[in-house]
């Protein structure tokens, strides 16, 4: 009786103990909110905006509506009443002191859906 009234003291106190721990976490406030260069990626119809460097990209579009610097990675969005588009421009990969240039587009409406990034770049021009 008294051993079965130890487990029962552990298994308690162990549960006691896991669900202080569960609610300590906390998300890592210098995370990035953008998202890694991709590995696979459409180009076709973005010609005009990929590989460029951030002063190309603004004397294409004008001053940006948004400018994040996150750690080596830089997201430029520019947009207009019917569409915001995403510019994400990181180092290249085999210089990271080297100039950014962007890899990557996301297009979305005004309700934030996805719109196809060639025809958002075209009414920003």
């Amino acid at each position: 009786m008294k051993a079965l009234q130890a487990v029962l003291a552990v298994a308690s106190l162990s549960l006691l103990v896991s669900g202080c721990a569960a609610g300590t976490a906390r998300p890592n406030s210098s995370a990035t909110n953008l998202p890694p260069p991709p590995t696979a990626f459409n180009p076709l119809g973005l010609e005009a905006v990929l590989n460029k460097r951030d002063d190309e990209l603004v004397a294409l579009f004008g001053v940006p509506r948004l400018d994040v610097i996150e750690g080596q990675a830089r997201k430029m969005q520019f947009a207009n009443e019917s569409c915001a588009l995403d510019i994400f421009l990181y180092p290249p990969e085999n210089n990271a002191g080297a100039d950014r240039r962007s890899n990557y587009v996301e297009a979305r409406d005004r309700s934030g859906n996805v719109v196809d990034s060639a025809s958002c770049i075209a009414t920003l021009r």
